[in-house]
């Protein structure tokens, strides 16, 4: 399979790269002048966790092919957009009259509705998955993060199309297990309101890596995510169907806060995904955290820890001009 990965990000990265081993065609699509910038190979410090529990290090210069076109008569068969969800319709967008004969994998968070955030992009053309990796470049452009050995996927309703097992099994072929989710629409916004329940305690901490280690404070995120399981009902969301993603908020934080403390303090490829979420100006952390209290305020759901949070994600005040 040929296969585009859109943007050179942490997810485009990690999932480049395993699908290329895996006998995939792979190149990135970069803006103007950025492969330049990005030069020919990525530096990767990962914890692989697809064949061993503690994760096998990978340590490496990978090299990479990048373009900086995309013409509509493309061979692609596979792109791949994995992007901040506030910047999704803008990929969408720019994507829609170059989708070819491709399919389009849109491999992220979601908060609008998945139909509307993907915009006239031929909804034929797409299949629905999240990543289960994670990480970021540091200072010195080193991608330093874990691959986890499961991928999720999911449609909208109704079985998945002849594209969409397609999807599946280029990524079965890179040695990840696949779990499907029927209500995938309901099972974006949970996993969605979990971000912002963690990601608002991070936030007040000055980063998400504040967390690692720290039960109180873990305590704090979930409580938070537990307040926001009502918005989730009001949007609509059978939560009786996500049993799985809403236990770690129902259950006595008393137990699962001391759990994820340790494991983020203790299992190596657990602890070096959060230690690499340490940027205190990360943007996408902030816009869940605004998005989700927004769409609180609006159906009327009281959130009082997100609302207490939000002097770490509200958007800064602009001055009057200096005279």
């Amino acid at each position: 399979m040929k296969i585009l990965m859109f943007g050179r990000g942490v997810i485009a990265t990690i999932y480049g790269r395993v699908l290329d081993q895996a006998g995939h065609e792979v190149e990135f699509y970069v803006r103007p002048g950025r492969a330049a910038a990005y030069g020919d190979a990525v530096d990767l410090d990962l914890f692989d966790v697809r064949r061993r529990v503690w994760g096998q290090r990978v340590d490496e210069k990978w090299p990479v092919r990048y373009r900086e076109t995309l013409e509509p008569d493309h061979d692609f068969d596979l792109i791949v957009v994995s992007v901040p969800h506030h910047r999704l319709t803008e990929a969408a967008t720019f994507l829609t009259p170059r989708v070819g004969q491709a399919t389009v994998l849109v491999f992220g968070n979601l908060w609008t509705e998945p139909t509307a955030a993907v915009g006239a992009l031929p909804l034929d053309r797409i299949a629905w998955g999240f990543p289960q990796a994670g990480g970021g470049f540091d200072a010195d452009g080193v991608l330093r993060g874990a691959l986890l050995p499961s991928v999720v996927f999911g449609t909208l309703g109704r079985p998945p199309t002849d594209r969409e097992q397609a999807v599946r099994q280029a990524f079965r072929e890179a040695g990840l297990r696949i779990k499907e989710r029927p209500d995938f629409r309901g099972w974006l916004w949970v996993h969605f309101v979990s971000d912002a329940g963690l990601f608002s305690q991070g936030l007040r901490l000055g980063s998400l890596s504040e967390l690692a280690g720290s039960t109180s404070d873990f305590r704090e995120g979930l409580l938070a995510g537990r307040e926001l399981l009502p918005l989730l009902e009001a949007r609509g969301v059978d939560l009786r169907r996500h049993r799985g993603g809403v236990l770690p908020f129902r259950a006595p934080t008393w137990l699962t806060a001391p759990v994820l403390a340790w494991l983020t303090a203790h299992v190596p490829p657990i602890r070096a995904n959060f230690a690499t979420h340490s940027d205190p100006d990360a943007e996408e952390p902030r816009e869940v955290c605004r998005d989700t209290l927004a769409e609180a305020r609006r159906l009327g759901i009281a959130v009082p820890r997100l609302e207490a949070a939000e002097p770490h994600f509200a958007h800064e005040e602009t001055g009057p001009p200096s005279s």
